[in-house]
């Protein structure tokens, strides 16, 4: 008996240590992937998005055709409503990578470290706006906390730190309508990238045209680069996908906080910009919400698996 009840629970272990690895990998990347958009920080954001996309597709299609998914794409193009959301989410995950290239590029680091941050406030306060998901008392407090901390930052500048919350709210978004799509991530974002493509091959064919293109053999590191930006854009969203399959909702929820730390810290030490006294404050906010948020949904989650429920 006891052998019996041992290789499950071992088997659990296993699953939690792989799912571990593979969402930590994924983090990493993430946290490490201003350094790549800095190489490429020459090239105008647009381009680079379009290179993101274009080079995603041959890598999302192979590890699909590994993972034998590919029948899912053909069942999810025969169906106009998928095609439908999975064109508005494409839609605006592009505008959330575009905003993010550009902001590397032109020293704003800080800021998307900060919108990373703040979305899974904001991704908690639209789930309870447009699901009808109840907050507890310290989730509203979180979202509070992160709701001054706009307010000092906009105090301050004289306007929105509208970087930061185009970054939050447009990922924010593209979770929730994310998960409307009947597909798995996988090949949801192999769709999403399909969508993408055609328009992003026509802008770079216009461009190339044009004589601005990058894409070149006068400059083979460029182009290697933005063959790159394939990969770096596609690994680690599989590597997440794969992650979240085999880790408790809490476990990610907390780890997500290891990208924006990176790139904060990146930002700040490697490409010297600038973080006054104003933007402490408001990120000791964001940190002190985030401590909030990240007790309520681990007290949550010992209280559901005290009461044998699940925890997600």
């Amino acid at each position: 008996m006891s052998e019996v009840v041992e290789k499950p629970l071992e088997r659990g272990r296993d699953d939690a240590m792989r799912g571990f690895f593979f969402a930590l990998s994924a983090y990493g990347m993430w946290g490490f992937l201003p350094l790549y958009m800095k190489l490429v920080s020459h090239v105008p954001a647009m381009e680079v998005v379009a290179h993101r996309v274009l080079w995603s597709v041959p890598v999302a299609a192979i590890i699909l055709y590994v993972l034998g998914r590919t029948a899912d794409i053909r069942q999810a193009i025969r169906s106009p409503r998928t095609l439908l959301m999975a064109a508005l989410t494409a839609a605006i995950i592009s505008v959330n990578w575009g905003i993010y290239v550009w902001a590397i590029a032109v020293d704003r680091a800080v800021e998307t470290a900060l919108g990373y941050y703040i979305n899974p406030l904001v991704s908690i306060a639209m789930a309870a706006l447009f699901l009808g998901e109840r907050l507890n008392r310290y989730q509203i407090a979180a979202v509070c906390l992160a709701g001054l901390a706009v307010l000092i930052l906009t105090t301050d500048a004289g306007g929105l730190p509208w970087v930061s919350l185009s970054l939050a709210f447009s990922f924010a978004a593209y979770g929730i309508l994310r998960k409307t799509l009947p597909i798995g991530p996988s090949q949801g974002f192999f769709l999403e990238v399909m969508i993408l493509a055609l328009p992003a091959l026509g802008y770079l064919i216009w461009v190339a045209a044009s004589g601005a293109s990058h894409f070149s053999l006068s400059s083979p590191g460029d182009v290697a680069l933005l063959i790159g930006c394939g990969p770096v854009t596609a690994i680690p969203l599989i590597l997440f996908a794969m992650g979240a399959k085999l880790l408790r909702y809490s476990t990610i929820g907390i780890m997500q906080y290891t990208a924006p730390t990176m790139i904060f810290l990146i930002a700040v030490f490697v490409f010297k910009e600038p973080f006054g006294g104003v933007k402490a404050v408001a990120f000791a906010l964001i940190w002190a919400a985030l401590a909030l948020y990240s007790w309520s949904m681990l007290r949550e989650a010992r209280r559901a698996k005290r009461q044998g429920a699940p925890t997600g």
